[in-house]
Order: structure tokens, then sequence, then C-alpha cells
């Protein structure tokens, strides 16, 4: 039996990986858990799954944590998720933290050694390189969790590199992009977080809708393969049942087809290289036709350029447009900017770095930290 440990456990995706645990039965066990602020959630998961470690990012909503439960031990702080991470008896932790505060955790897990099943995209994108080769030196086994980037994953499976000729990731598009240029200008972040066809947290769902979830795919894509950029293209494909592509020198393409449920990548990681038996059912293509598929405009999605800049230049680039693009979500929702502005901001502090080609991890920490400083200058934060 593995014990494993989810660090985000009350997010969209940990608490999707809670299922996917209990659905599998005794070949799994939940050791640790691993919060934000969400007292209530995390109260709720204690008292179903019995973990033997808790970790609260949040102080205040750790001690309320202590006063509710007992017989358990609870960490606070960042220091306290670091803790869960390292810990030695967990075999499989599931990084599903949001956004660039799940570098550190990430760091910390593959130095112990343990199997990262990792769903926050941004750890690969801002430290791939420095990821990849702790994991080596520690013994440590990157899983792609994140949805394209483990459907790429399985279709490279026992192949060579060399031999592709392309890379095609598919995006749903969001809810706007059959809407009017001009319409774009007046979106509400309510009208942005109505996603077509996933459930995600606030942040990926509006990446989504500007396609910057797509750039950092890409850029995750060149650290976690090692494939250049320029062979990787994004398409739009509507009904979101296609989700990576490999097209081979040969002319053959291999293809991963799956619901729009992300218990079937968490499955895959939990149980690789095994398959295990889902009650997920498989895609009816009579049913699920016609599947389409269009380019994306680039004026309308600026993201996606920034996102081959980025990833062709390297370095701390990446850091800074994840840096600069998670302020300007932030001032997007909390209603300080529009829609349109999102890519503008990420534009502006781009333009504004000074490259660091081989960063180590404090070099690439202060990139994170000096893009939001010069994108909350962007909207007089």
């Amino acid at each position: 039996m593995k014990k494993i440990g989810i660090l985000g456990s009350t997010g969209s995706i940990g608490s999707t990986a809670l299922g996917v645990i209990d659905s599998l039965g005794k070949k799994f066990s939940l050791f640790a858990l691993a919060g934000g602020n969400n007292v209530t959630a995390m109260e709720g998961q204690i008292r179903k799954f019995h973990p033997q470690l808790v970790a609260m990012a949040d102080s205040v909503a750790a001690r309320e944590l202590k006063k509710r439960t007992s017989g358990i031990k609870i960490f606070e702080g960042d220091e306290g998720i670091i803790k869960i991470a390292e810990c030695p008896e967990i075999d499989i932790v599931i990084i599903a933290i949001a956004g660039a505060k799940s570098l550190l955790p990430t760091l910390s897990a593959v130095r112990t050694g343990k199997v990262v099943a990792l769903a926050s995209k941004e750890a690969v994108v801002m430290a791939g390189k420095l990821l990849l080769e702790e994991a080596g030196r520690h013994g440590s086994q990157i899983l792609p969790l994140d949805s394209e980037a483990n459907a790429l994953f399985q279709c490279l499976n026992g192949e060579n590199i060399d031999k592709v000729r392309k890379v095609i990731l598919t995006a749903s598009g969001g809810p706007f992009y059959g809407l009017p240029f001009k319409g774009l200008s007046s979106i509400s972040p309510q009208e942005a977080l109505r996603h077509p066809t996933w459930k995600m947290g606030q942040r990926i769902t509006i990446d989504s809708a500007t396609m910057m979830n797509k750039a950092l795919e890409i850029i995750e894509i060149v650290n976690l393969f090692g494939i250049d950029a320029s062979k990787i293209e994004v398409v739009i494909h509507p009904q979101a049942k296609v989700h990576s592509v490999v097209d081979f020198i040969d002319g053959t393409m291999i293809a991963l087809l799956g619901a729009t449920d992300m218990s079937l990548p968490i499955q895959h990681c939990l149980t690789y290289p095994e398959r295990v038996a889902s009650e997920i059912p498989a895609v009816d293509l009579v049913e699920s036709s016609p599947l389409e598929f269009m380019r994306p405009d680039m004026s309308r999605f600026p993201s996606l350029k920034y996102g081959y800049e980025a990833a062709s230049a390297g370095g701390t680039l990446p850091t800074v447009l994840n840096g600069a693009d998670e302020e300007a979500v932030d001032a997007f929702l909390s209603h300080r900017i529009g829609f349109l502005e999102i890519a503008a901001v990420v534009e502006r502090v781009m333009k504004k770095h000074n490259l660091i080609e081989s960063p180590d991890i404090e070099e690439i920490l202060a990139a994170d930290r000096t893009s939001r400083l010069e994108a909350r200058k962007c909207f007089g934060a």
C-alpha cells in the first residue's frame, strides 16, 4: 500500500485526487494533506480520510483547525507545507498548489526522492531545468499530472524524442474564442469564469480564456520533454476530447482522447506504470462527432506569442511571464484592470526584464518578486 500526500487538497485538483484515492480502495492510503486557508473544507477531509499529518499555509487557519480537531499533527505556514513535502513516509506526493507558491514545495519533494505527481505547471515553468537536475540527483520521478502534459507523457511513452516532428497541444478556446474582438474589452470576471468544458480554479480559468494557460503549457512541455518550442503547435479544439497529439517523422500521429475529467490523469499518475479500471466512460466517437480543430488567432490571443517568446529565451523569462500574469489576473478579478489588459501587463513586464540565462533558485525567486512589483506598477497597486 502506497502512502499519498496531497499539497493543495482543498482546491479543485486536490479534491478530485481524494475522490480517486477513495475509488482505488486499498491500493493507497492518505497519509498527509496540506491546504491554504479553507478550514471547513480541510476539517471535512480530515474527518473522512483520517490523515496522520496536516498543514495549512495560513497560520490563523491552522490554529483554528487545531481547535476543531484532535489527535492529529497540524503544521503552520509555508514551512509546514514543506514539512509535508519532505515527509519520508510519503511515497507519492501530489502537488496541486496554485501558482508560483508551488515551486519550493516541489523542489523539497524532489530532493527527498519521492514520486512527484505535479499538477502545478508553474513550478516547471519557473524552474524546470533545476527540478529535473535535482530529480536525477536524488532519484525522484516527476510525473506530469496537468492534463495536456500528462496526455503527451502517455503519447511519448517508449518513443524517441528525436523522432518527433511536432507536438500539438489542444485548447478549448475558453468561453470567448468566437466572440468579436471588440467585445473582449467589456468582459467581466464573472463571464470569464464560466468555462464551457472544465471546472477549475479561478486563475487557471481566466488563463484559459486568455490562452495564457496554453502559453504556460508550451514552456512546461519544453522544460519537461526537451522539445523545442518551434515544434509545438497549439490548436483550438472546443470539444476538449483530444488532449495532445504527437506527429512523428514517419507521418504517424499518436493522440490521447479522454473525458474532460481530471480523475483520468490523476489516476494515471498514481498507478503508473500500471493501468487500473476506472468508472469514467471512454469517449464515444460517434456521440462526440464532429471533432473540430482550428488555428488560434494570435492577435486575439497575444499571450500565446509571449509563451513562445519565453519558452525560446528560457532562463528567468518564463518566471517573469508567470509572475506578471498571476498579478494581472488578480487585478482583473478584483476589477482593477480590464480583460485585454491582462496580456498587455505581461508584455510590458517581459520587455523590461533583464534575462538571466542559467539562474539558480535564488535568482528565480528574485525574478518572480521583481515581475510582480513591475506588474503592480502597471495598474497603480
